[in-house]
């Protein structure tokens, strides 16, 4: 075999290390947290009154830095069970990362408005595209290992993922009624999805 092709067959299998593309989603993810905790600049006088006006885009940074840890850590387990990527899980691990790079500027439009009805019904969508890219990723995934794999088995019909987007989809209409009732299941989703989800963590110990 010759060298050239020795070396591209090594390339071929450093691109499919799962460990790759979990590291670099890594550390997309802690740059995002670190983007948003930006908005927060410290007012310049000494007082618990001053931090008033910061309170909401206090609350809107606390909920999607949730969001945030809800996906890092869905994802670690997620590429916990799995023993090689493609060029479609690259591109849908993209996806996703690109739907999530925007939430610091929804939150940040939410927040410093005080959660007027646009920026809130964005917000939401933003989050409904981003489930559905997590989904996308998902099914790439499966595709790729088969539906008999251990990834497969520990997913099983993901019951909490379909109904976050149902939530989603009534969410969003619901921020032009009236838009801190909209905030109400957006808050529903992250309390679901707040315990860790330990299907892929009891099904790899067995």
């Amino acid at each position: 075999m010759s060298k050239g092709r020795m070396n591209y067959r090594a390339a071929s299998r450093e691109e499919s290390d799962p460990k790759k593309i979990e590291a670099f989603s890594d550390g997309v993810i802690a740059i995002l947290i670190t983007i948003m905790v930006l908005e927060l600049i410290a007012p310049r006088e000494a007082s618990l009154a001053a931090l008033l006006p910061l309170l909401p885009v206090f609350l809107s940074y606390v909920l999607s830095f949730i969001f945030l840890g809800i996906y890092w850590n869905n994802h670690h387990h997620l590429l916990q069970a799995i023993k090689q990527v493609d060029g479609r899980v690259l591109w849908a691990n993209l996806h996703l990362l690109f739907w999530l790079s925007l939430i610091p500027f929804v939150t940040a439009w939410m927040g410093e408005n005080h959660f007027p009805t646009w920026p809130v019904a964005l917000y939401g969508l933003d989050l409904l595209l981003a489930a559905v890219a997590y989904f996308i990723l998902v099914r790439a995934l499966l595709s790729l290992h088969g539906q008999d794999s251990i990834l497969a088995t520990a997913l099983g019909s993901d019951l909490k993922g379909k109904v976050s987007v149902v939530i989603y989809l009534i969410a969003i209409p619901l921020a032009f009624v009236n838009s801190w009732l909209a905030c109400g299941p957006y808050v529903l989703v992250a309390v679901i999805w707040f315990v860790p989800d330990r299907r892929i963590e009891k099904t790899l110990v067995r």
